[in-house]
């Protein structure tokens, strides 16, 4: 049986928690937490810094609370499904009815790379929800844009609040819809200067080799070769998915690389694409997935002229 809020749920119960000060994160946190030890549910903590210190003191020392490694979580969409699926569904062959997780963004995801938290807030709605979850996701209000708090409320189906309340948020959107809105990301101000490479129609290994010619040693060896994969993926769904003409752009700044891939098509049709693997990749979800796995941030927008991906690597922070 699942206990406090989330009883009679099935699935996965998705709570935003917003608060604007260290007494109202503990408000929220505390009793959540102690609340899962008291039912026998794993009660998990993904939160860095300040906030993770106040609550390990602020919980008594002998809580069988889980704090995951500080920095370890939250750092490619993708890559948290995957290590948070895994996590799940070993709790659940374990015997457990309800696992609690309290996770909180980087400050850096709030920021320059929002538009793919903000698709990963929604997604998972859907790749969670085989499991008994109930996880608070705390935003401070203090530090999170209007812009991204407006988007916690349309992929979050309900708030919880420090005193305990769970109230449903009316801005809530089906992710479905939501995943298929047009949303242009923050432009990298690299952008702004004329791109190192300009290609029209390139073919596999032009792609492959404009890469690794704008390589001036400021992103490590492994992430460029990323790159070049997730290039080459990029160009192949657009040639096989996509209509004519396919733009290949470049920017090579001193701490990361970014390339964008522009066909005159719509784009995937998945939705979820890129944060779910889709098939064997025939329909170019796979390659979207990997790519999703090794970049420092993937960028999917539909816009007037068509479809862009935008992949980066190095620091994404800008």
């Amino acid at each position: 049986m699942r206990s406090g809020a989330a009883s009679g749920h099935v699935g996965y119960f998705h709570t935003a928690g917003c608060f604007g000060s260290d007494e109202e994160l503990l408000g929220l946190a505390v009793p959540f937490l102690l609340d899962g030890v008291a039912h026998g549910e794993p009660s998990v903590v993904a939160l860095t810094g300040h906030n993770r210190e106040l609550l390990r003191s602020a919980l008594p020392a002998s809580a069988p609370v889980t704090f995951l490694p500080e920095g370890a979580v939250y750092q490619r969409p993708a890559t948290v499904i995957r290590s948070y699926r895994k996590l799940l569904t070993d709790h659940v062959a374990a015997g457990a009815t309800q696992i609690r997780i309290l996770g909180e963004l980087t400050q850096v995801a709030l920021d320059a790379t929002w538009d793919w938290w903000a698709r990963y807030e929604s997604a998972i709605n859907q790749a969670y929800d085989e499991f008994p979850l109930w996880s608070i996701c705390a935003y401070d209000t203090r530090v999170t844009p209007p812009t991204a708090l407006a988007d916690v409320m349309r992929t979050h189906p309900r708030t919880a609040g420090p005193d305990g309340q769970h109230r449903p948020n009316a801005d809530f959107t089906d992710p479905t819809l939501y995943l298929s809105e047009p949303r242009a990301p923050i432009p990298d101000p690299l952008q702004h200067a004329d791109p190192v490479a300009d290609l029209v129609d390139p073919d596999l290994s032009e792609a492959r080799r404009t890469v690794r010619a704008a390589d001036r040693g400021h992103v490590p060896p492994a992430e460029v070769d990323d790159l070049i994969v997730a290039v080459s993926e990029a160009v192949a769904n657009a040639q096989r998915h996509g209509r004519g003409p396919i733009r290949l752009r470049l920017w090579s700044g001193t701490d990361r690389i970014v390339v964008t891939v522009t066909d005159s098509g719509a784009g995937p049709k998945d939705p979820f694409a890129g944060l779910l693997p889709a098939g064997d990749g025939a329909n170019g979800g796979l390659g979207l997935w990997i790519a999703h796995q090794t970049c420092s941030h993937v960028a999917l927008y539909r816009h007037s002229d068509g479809f862009t991906i935008r992949l980066t690597v190095g620091d994404p922070s800008h």
